[in-house]
């Protein structure tokens, strides 16, 4: 979907990775521990705030200094989108938008730990920014509102000092935002991120494989073009029986066109992909790729299955 406006944003893709809620308050026990940490795991556990689990950060804290370091390894390697590749494409995103926040909000405390950062870093940059630093009226207070398609989210220098906080107002829209799983989205075009989607096999009365492939609407991306949004996914489907020998195959496009008014009625719905394949009795591989050819953007899957 295209945001035209103060920081045009270059295409938006969704990747099902995190959410807003993986943000914990830690308690005053796991602080304590946390002092007790190596500079280097220290560094690690501030650095991943915004994306360890509860249950990760319990673990780490309580593991003894010497498998800390395989657990940082296995931290960002259970986030690789390509582990076939030497590159972590989430990784360096992270690590990236957390330098782009600091260049970008130097008022106040580091850019990162701010409000604004914080959303950034989780989020991307807005499809489109307003910065207001005298404020919208002339006795306001200075204001920043960012949209992500449909959804706003406000900052407010309260107090003049330059650093902007999230407006009480805008925290519903962060819930909706979680709901959406609209989390490290790449800047441009360039970069590619798998996003979710399912795969299931069920045997019919009929002795057939019928594959449904569902993807989340809240994961497609859309552009818009004359007043429609549009998708278009290619699903490409390679089934192999006992043997690892390759028996049947599937590539086909499916297009999606809907308004922004039907798009939002279903966003928290999986958009389904039905096939049904004649195969004989026994076991099976198989794997999926699917690419939204809208943004390029790929995710694979891989399963067993028997009839």
């Amino acid at each position: 979907m295209k945001i035209d406006g103060i920081g045009k944003m270059k295409k938006t893709a969704y990747i099902s990775l995190f959410l807003f809620n993986s943000f914990l308050l830690v308690s005053c026990a796991s602080l304590s521990v946390q002092k007790n940490l190596d500079p280097e795991s220290r560094e690690f556990i501030s650095k991943v705030r915004y994306i360890i689990t509860k249950k990760e950060r319990k673990v780490f804290l309580n593991l003894p200094e010497s498998e800390r370091k395989a657990f940082i390894e296995e931290f960002w390697k259970s986030r690789d989108p390509d582990p076939d590749t030497d590159e972590n494409e989430y990784k360096d995103e992270y690590f990236k938008r957390i330098e782009e926040a600091n260049h970008i909000f130097k008022e106040g405390s580091p850019g990162w730990l701010q409000d604004r950062g914080r959303v950034y870093i989780l989020l991307g940059p807005p499809w489109e920014r307003q910065t207001f630093p005298r404020g919208i009226n002339f006795y306001d207070k200075p204001e920043e509102i960012w949209y992500y398609g449909w959804f706003v989210i406000r900052f407010m220098d309260y107090d003049w000092s330059g650093e902007y906080r999230l407006v009480p107002d805008s925290s519903w829209q962060l819930a909706e935002l979680n709901k959406a799983q609209m989390v490290l989205q790449p800047k441009g075009s360039d970069q590619k991120y798998p996003f979710k989607f399912d795969v299931k096999v069920k045997k019919s009365a009929e002795n057939e494989a019928v594959i449904h492939v569902n993807v989340p609407y809240k994961n497609i991306w859309f552009e818009e073009k004359e007043g429609q949004l549009k998708a278009s996914l290619k699903l490409t489907i390679d089934i192999s029986d006992s043997s690892d020998q390759m028996i049947w195959d599937h590539n086909k496009s499916y297009p999606i066109d809907l308004t922004e008014e039907e798009l939002e009625a279903i966003l928290i719905k999986d958009y389904t992909i039905e096939i049904r394949v004649k195969l004989a009795p026994g076991k099976y591989t198989f794997s999926a790729e699917l690419t939204n050819l809208a943004d390029g953007n790929k995710a694979w899957q891989k399963g067993k299955f028997s009839i």
